[in-house]
Protein backbone atom coordinates (compact mmCIF):
# COMPACT_ATOMS: atom_id res chain seq x y z
CA UNK A 1 0.00 0.00 0.00
CA UNK A 2 1.16 3.53 -0.77
CA UNK A 3 1.89 6.06 1.95
CA UNK A 4 -0.26 9.20 1.88
CA UNK A 5 1.81 12.38 1.98
CA UNK A 6 0.75 14.98 4.58
CA UNK A 7 1.21 18.75 4.77
CA UNK A 8 3.64 20.48 4.72
CA UNK A 9 5.26 18.15 2.14
CA UNK A 10 6.30 20.36 -0.85
CA UNK A 11 4.83 18.00 -3.49
CA UNK A 12 1.36 19.04 -2.28
CA UNK A 13 2.06 22.61 -3.42
CA UNK A 14 3.73 21.70 -6.73
CA UNK A 15 1.89 21.63 -10.07
CA UNK A 16 2.10 18.20 -11.74
CA UNK A 17 3.60 16.97 -14.99
CA UNK A 18 1.47 15.26 -17.66
CA UNK A 19 1.42 11.50 -18.04
CA UNK A 20 3.18 10.88 -21.36
CA UNK A 21 2.57 7.13 -21.67
CA UNK A 22 -0.12 4.94 -20.16
CA UNK A 23 2.06 1.93 -19.49
CA UNK A 24 2.33 -0.86 -16.93
CA UNK A 25 4.02 1.51 -14.46
CA UNK A 26 1.02 3.89 -14.59
CA UNK A 27 -1.45 0.99 -14.39
CA UNK A 28 0.33 -0.33 -11.28
CA UNK A 29 0.36 3.13 -9.70
CA UNK A 30 -3.40 3.48 -10.27
CA UNK A 31 -4.02 -0.01 -8.84
CA UNK A 32 -1.96 0.87 -5.74
CA UNK A 33 -3.74 4.23 -5.42
CA UNK A 34 -7.10 2.43 -5.50
CA UNK A 35 -5.95 -0.02 -2.79
CA UNK A 36 -4.74 2.91 -0.69
CA UNK A 37 -7.99 4.86 -1.13
CA UNK A 38 -10.18 1.87 -0.25
CA UNK A 39 -8.10 1.22 2.89
CA UNK A 40 -8.85 4.69 4.33
CA UNK A 41 -11.44 4.28 7.06
CA UNK A 42 -11.10 7.14 9.56
CA UNK A 43 -12.20 9.10 7.67
CA UNK A 44 -12.97 7.21 4.46
CA UNK A 45 -11.58 8.77 1.30
CA UNK A 46 -13.52 9.55 -1.87
CA UNK A 47 -10.66 10.71 -4.08
CA UNK A 48 -6.90 10.48 -4.33
CA UNK A 49 -4.51 12.46 -6.53
CA UNK A 50 -1.03 11.27 -7.51
CA UNK A 51 0.74 14.05 -5.53
CA UNK A 52 -0.92 12.70 -2.37
CA UNK A 53 1.12 9.52 -2.79
CA UNK A 54 4.31 11.40 -3.68
CA UNK A 55 4.00 11.22 -7.49
CA UNK A 56 4.19 14.43 -9.50
CA UNK A 57 1.80 13.20 -12.23
CA UNK A 58 -1.47 14.50 -13.68
CA UNK A 59 -3.80 11.76 -12.55
CA UNK A 60 -6.37 11.08 -9.86
CA UNK A 61 -9.04 8.57 -8.95
CA UNK A 62 -12.45 9.00 -7.36
CA UNK A 63 -14.74 6.58 -5.54
CA UNK A 64 -17.72 8.60 -4.22
CA UNK A 65 -19.20 5.70 -2.21
CA UNK A 66 -17.76 2.39 -0.98
CA UNK A 67 -19.91 0.53 -3.52
CA UNK A 68 -19.30 2.79 -6.52
CA UNK A 69 -16.68 1.82 -9.09
CA UNK A 70 -13.37 3.67 -9.04
CA UNK A 71 -13.06 6.20 -11.87
CA UNK A 72 -9.64 7.06 -13.28
CA UNK A 73 -8.72 10.48 -14.69
CA UNK A 74 -5.40 10.92 -16.51
CA UNK A 75 -4.21 14.33 -17.79
CA UNK A 76 -7.55 15.94 -16.85
CA UNK A 77 -8.52 19.48 -17.80
CA UNK A 78 -11.60 21.36 -16.65
CA UNK A 79 -13.27 22.79 -19.77
CA UNK A 80 -16.19 24.48 -18.04
CA UNK A 81 -17.65 24.91 -14.56
CA UNK A 82 -21.28 25.78 -13.95
CA UNK A 83 -21.73 27.47 -10.60
CA UNK A 84 -24.39 26.65 -8.04
CA UNK A 85 -27.76 28.28 -8.80
CA UNK A 86 -27.71 31.74 -7.30
CA UNK A 87 -28.95 31.63 -3.74
CA UNK A 88 -28.85 33.92 -0.80
CA UNK A 89 -25.25 33.37 0.36
CA UNK A 90 -26.24 33.69 4.03
CA UNK A 91 -28.65 30.75 3.69
CA UNK A 92 -26.37 28.69 1.48
CA UNK A 93 -25.34 25.53 3.30
CA UNK A 94 -21.98 24.20 2.22
CA UNK A 95 -20.84 20.68 3.05
CA UNK A 96 -17.53 20.32 4.85
CA UNK A 97 -14.55 19.11 2.83
CA UNK A 98 -11.63 17.19 4.21
CA UNK A 99 -8.45 15.77 2.75
CA UNK A 100 -6.45 12.62 3.42
CA UNK A 101 -3.29 14.77 3.27
CA UNK A 102 -4.58 17.14 5.98
CA UNK A 103 -5.97 14.84 8.69
CA UNK A 104 -8.64 16.10 11.07
CA UNK A 105 -9.09 19.50 9.35
CA UNK A 106 -12.46 20.33 7.75
CA UNK A 107 -13.93 23.36 6.04
CA UNK A 108 -16.72 24.38 3.71
CA UNK A 109 -15.60 25.32 0.18
CA UNK A 110 -17.69 26.88 -2.59
CA UNK A 111 -17.45 24.65 -5.67
CA UNK A 112 -19.23 24.53 -8.99
CA UNK A 113 -22.37 22.41 -9.40
CA UNK A 114 -21.33 20.88 -12.73
CA UNK A 115 -17.96 20.34 -14.38
CA UNK A 116 -17.13 19.53 -18.00
CA UNK A 117 -13.91 17.52 -17.86
CA UNK A 118 -11.59 16.39 -20.62
CA UNK A 119 -9.39 13.45 -19.63
CA UNK A 120 -7.93 10.08 -20.49
CA UNK A 121 -8.69 6.73 -18.86
CA UNK A 122 -6.67 3.54 -18.71
CA UNK A 123 -8.47 2.52 -21.93
CA UNK A 124 -7.61 5.81 -23.70
CA UNK A 125 -4.87 6.01 -26.23
CA UNK A 126 -2.73 9.11 -26.01
CA UNK A 127 -3.73 11.66 -27.26
CA UNK A 128 -7.31 10.32 -27.26
CA UNK A 129 -9.33 12.37 -24.80
CA UNK A 130 -12.81 11.84 -23.42
CA UNK A 131 -15.13 14.68 -22.51
CA UNK A 132 -17.91 14.33 -19.95
CA UNK A 133 -20.09 16.37 -17.60
CA UNK A 134 -20.04 15.56 -13.88
CA UNK A 135 -22.39 17.02 -11.29
CA UNK A 136 -23.21 16.89 -7.60
CA UNK A 137 -20.80 15.11 -5.27
CA UNK A 138 -18.67 13.81 -8.18
CA UNK A 139 -18.19 17.39 -9.44
CA UNK A 140 -17.05 18.51 -5.97
CA UNK A 141 -14.57 15.63 -5.67
CA UNK A 142 -13.21 16.33 -9.16
CA UNK A 143 -12.67 20.02 -8.39
CA UNK A 144 -10.89 19.09 -5.13
CA UNK A 145 -8.62 16.59 -6.93
CA UNK A 146 -7.97 19.02 -9.82
CA UNK A 147 -6.78 21.54 -7.21
CA UNK A 148 -4.29 18.92 -5.99
CA UNK A 149 -2.90 18.65 -9.53
CA UNK A 150 -2.36 22.43 -9.50
CA UNK A 151 -0.66 22.37 -6.09
CA UNK A 152 -3.68 23.92 -4.31
CA UNK A 153 -5.13 22.53 -1.08
CA UNK A 154 -8.78 22.83 -0.05
CA UNK A 155 -7.73 24.87 2.99
CA UNK A 156 -6.30 27.52 0.65
CA UNK A 157 -9.63 27.66 -1.21
CA UNK A 158 -11.46 27.98 2.09
CA UNK A 159 -9.25 30.84 3.29
CA UNK A 160 -9.59 32.59 -0.12
CA UNK A 161 -13.37 32.39 0.31
CA UNK A 162 -13.19 33.69 3.92
CA UNK A 163 -14.73 30.49 5.24
CA UNK A 164 -13.90 28.96 8.63
CA UNK A 165 -11.62 26.00 9.19
CA UNK A 166 -12.43 23.37 11.81
CA UNK A 167 -10.18 20.93 13.61
CA UNK A 168 -11.50 17.59 14.78
CA UNK A 169 -10.67 16.98 18.43
CA UNK A 170 -12.12 14.06 20.40
CA UNK A 171 -14.82 13.57 17.78
CA UNK A 172 -15.94 17.23 17.94
CA UNK A 173 -15.28 20.03 15.46
CA UNK A 174 -13.67 23.16 16.91
CA UNK A 175 -13.37 26.35 14.88
CA UNK A 176 -9.71 27.17 14.32
CA UNK A 177 -8.85 30.66 15.53
CA UNK A 178 -5.05 30.85 15.34
CA UNK A 179 -4.34 29.16 12.04
CA UNK A 180 -0.89 27.63 11.59
CA UNK A 181 -0.42 27.65 7.80
CA UNK A 182 2.22 24.87 8.04
CA UNK A 183 -0.45 22.55 9.46
CA UNK A 184 -2.96 23.16 6.66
Amino acid sequence: MLKIVHVPHPILNTPVKPVTTIDEKIRNLIFEMEETLIAQKDPPGVGLAAPQVGKNLALFIIKPTPKSPTKVFINPKIIKIIKQPSQNKKNQRLKLEGCLSIPRIWSPVRRGAKVLLEYQTLASSIPGMERKWFQGFEAIIIQHEMDHLSGILFTQRSLEQNLPLYEEKNGELEKMENINLNKI
